[in-house]
């Protein structure tokens, strides 16, 4: 699973800390095992209740839930349960150890099973960043379309249940080519990175946004009603429209068009990504700088791949 807002260079910081930090850990249940094996004394600070805090994993771990992006991945919460699972029955092999009492079977598999565990959690949160990282954008950071299909179902499948609904949205940049012709390509990049940048502060945090290609991004807005979302993307593209984009004393601005429609639970999501293109055809075709919301009137209006071809 995602986590919201993290960009490529936040998403590689992480992935560099979960290796320390499993690292760390590592060596940790080595010198365990030593002290075990060899009834060498134990660390005071794994007999301690809050072993899982005192460890250097245990200092990382509760420093990162409040500082870093990785805090934010729905599975690390379950890295930390499994943490201090594992240190309950690490003191509990130390206490025996340290009075010279055998250590039962079970107490031993508990500890390796709980420490598996946490391995597990660990490398299940890395391969979801890494997936992630391969699926950004390198210009703009967002989310590709390698995913984005997923992630439509994932909510389609949302609306089936009758949780919530939702809107997707297709967006252009109104007369983009003009902006590369005349101020060069390098400009033009400058425009994406700021408008997604914007987008990213400005939408609600459970927001999707993906480049679809070139200066075309999908928009996906749940938990939102048509007339909803018809009002979000109408303020977002005043906004859009009002940023000023400046290359050598040049200032201009840029506008952009949406096209929207509900997520329909009975179709495929295909459908609606076509739905909403074809809107935008009509928004683009109407004069640009709108949204536009399709209804089955645009059924018959070509979407602009169909233009195109």
């Amino acid at each position: 699973m995602a986590i919201p807002g993290l960009s490529g260079e936040e998403i590689r910081s992480a992935l560099k800390a979960l290796e320390q930090a499993l690292f760390n850990h590592d060596q940790w249940a080595e010198m365990l095992f030593g002290t075990v094996i060899c009834r060498l004394p134990p660390d005071d600070r794994d007999l301690a209740e809050d072993a899982h805090r005192q460890c250097r994993f245990g200092q990382w771990y509760h420093a990162a839930a409040g500082t870093t992006g990785v805090g934010h991945h729905p599975g690390f919460a379950e890295i930390g349960l499994e943490h201090e699972r594992m240190h309950q029955y690490a003191r509990c092999l130390l206490r025996l150890a340290e009075r010279g009492d055998a250590i039962s079977i079970t107490d031993y598999e508990r500890f390796v099973s709980s420490l598996k565990r946490m391995r597990l959690e660990i490398t299940t949160v890395q391969r979801e960043l890494e997936d992630e990282l391969y699926n950004l954008d390198p210009l703009t950071g967002m989310p590709s379309r390698l995913g984005m299909l997923t992630k439509l179902r994932e909510e389609q499948h949302l609306v089936k249940r009758r949780v919530h609904a939702c809107v997707v949205a297709m967006m252009d940049l109104d007369h983009f080519k003009r902006v590369n012709d005349r101020f060069g390509h390098a400009t033009g990049d400058n425009v994406l990175t700021a408008f997604t940048r914007h987008m990213v502060a400005h939408l609600r945090p459970y927001d999707k946004i993906f480049r679809y290609g070139g200066e075309e991004f999908l928009l996906c807005l749940p938990d939102t009603e048509l007339q909803e979302g018809h009002g979000i993307l109408d303020r977002l593209r005043e906004e859009l429209a009002s940023l000023t984009h400046e290359v050598d004393g040049q200032r201009f601005h840029v506008t952009v068009s949406f096209g929207m429609a509900q997520l329909d639970a009975d179709l495929a999501v295909e459908e609606t990504i076509d739905r909403a293109d074809r809107a935008l055809y009509f928004a683009k075709s109407g004069g640009r700088n709108t949204a536009a919301v399709w209804d089955r009137s645009m059924s018959a209006t070509p979407s602009r791949s169909d233009a195109a071809a």
